[in-house]
Order: C-alpha cells, then structure tokens, then sequence
C-alpha cells in the first residue's frame, strides 16, 4: 500500500528500492537516491478534530469532503503528535491545477477567502 511504500522510505532506500524492483519488469532497472525523509503521517478521520474539519468544509463549499492521502513532505506534523502528543489536521484549499512549487504558481482568490472562512467555522464547530 501507499502507506506502507511511505513507511519504507523512513527506513532505508533498500527497502523501497526492493519493493519497486519486485513489481518491475524484467527490462526495468529501479535505481533510488534519497531526497529527505520524513516520518509518514495519516490523519485519523474519526476524531473530534477531523470530523469538525469536514464540516466546516461542507459549510462553506457546500459539499462533503472527500480525505484524500496526500500532503508532500510536510515531516513536522508526524512529530507534534510525537512531542506533543497530539493529532494534526491537514486542510488545503488548492486545487491540482494550482501548480503548487512551480514558476508559475497560483492561487485562486475564491479559495483563499473560502480557505479563512473553513478555519473560522472549524473553530466554531470544535469548539461546541
């Protein structure tokens, strides 16, 4: 699975490099290089904090959200749970077409205004 392909590369290149190889035809050489690493981290989607998340986000956008495993290298998070012993919540409000880290990057005003109030009703709904 993702998660486990993601736990994999906490640990070693061998291990991942192994898993590509083992599903790899014949003719592909799998060669991996070590970029940074990060614990991996999955937000739980029955806590309090999530499920005030989501509907927050159904309030503004008018629509369930749908999670989604994504989120990049973002390796602090994994740590708050371990420090601080708590659970995160990844809210982002970009879409695919935003073309996040490239030259040209954007971001659309209606998100960004729907993006602050999401965060102002999540605040109100975990609070009750």
């Amino acid at each position: 699975t993702a998660y486990e392909i993601a736990s994999c590369l906490v640990g070693s290149e061998m291990c991942i490099r192994d898993s590509f190889s083992s599903i790899a035809p014949d003719s592909v050489s799998v060669n991996v290089k070590p970029h940074h690493g990060g614990t991996p981290y999955v937000s739980p989607t029955d806590t309090i904090e999530y499920l005030s998340a989501s509907e927050a986000i159904e309030e503004t956008f008018g629509k369930k959200p749908v999670p989604v495993r994504g989120g990049g290298s973002i390796p602090i998070v994994a740590l708050f749970e371990k420090e601080l012993g708590v659970k995160s919540i990844l809210l982002g409000f970009g879409l695919d077409s935003d073309a996040i880290h490239s030259p040209n990057e954007h971001f659309g005003l209606s998100n960004f205004y729907n993006g602050i109030e999401t965060i102002a009703n999540f605040y109100k709904l975990y609070s009750q």
